[in-house]
């Protein structure tokens, strides 16, 4: 007499193995495109602000002066410095050039504008901090004219 063996079906995944499964998925999900979209979306913030006190400086002049208050600058420094930053800095962020120096650049003025003019509003000053140190600590990502660079001069990214 011959036996047939009759393959066991395969048991069926629990809970854990499925969760164990997405999350190993989830984890294929390319760091660089979030390093990129952290950039983007941080940097968008920050030139759509400089680009409001560039369409009405006068405007940008009296929030410096009447809501922003900031101590030691005159509103009219503060608002020329204020708007350079956050046309040049989010360039160099979103391009991935000098990013870390661009970084640093917008965390100081979220610490400032934290600190010094809408502490009510850390949720989203903590969102960008969070994001811009990063960038600052862990650099731009692969997706960076600075990846590029390190990658040319030193063989290595």
């Amino acid at each position: 007499m011959t036996s047939v063996s009759h393959p066991m079906p395969a048991p069926m995944p629990t809970i854990v193995g499925r969760l164990d499964a997405a999350r190993a998925r989830a984890g294929r999900f390319p760091l660089s495109l979030l390093e990129l979209g952290m950039r983007v979306s941080v940097g968008a913030t920050f030139f759509r602000s400089g680009m409001n006190k560039v369409q009405s400086f006068d405007t940008a002049i009296t929030l410096f002066r009447e809501e922003y208050r900031l101590p030691l600058l005159p509103p009219e420094i503060a608002a020329y410095l204020g708007t350079a930053v956050e046309l040049s800095a989010p360039i160099l962020l979103v391009l991935g050039l000098f990013a870390r120096l661009g970084a640093a650049a917008l965390l100081a003025m979220t610490l400032v504008i934290q600190f010094l003019v809408y502490p009510a509003n850390w949720p989203e000053h903590l969102m960008w901090a969070s994001i811009l140190a990063y960038v600052l600590t862990r650099g731009p990502g692969a997706l960076s004219i600075d990846r590029a660079i390190a990658f040319n001069l030193f063989g290595r990214a």
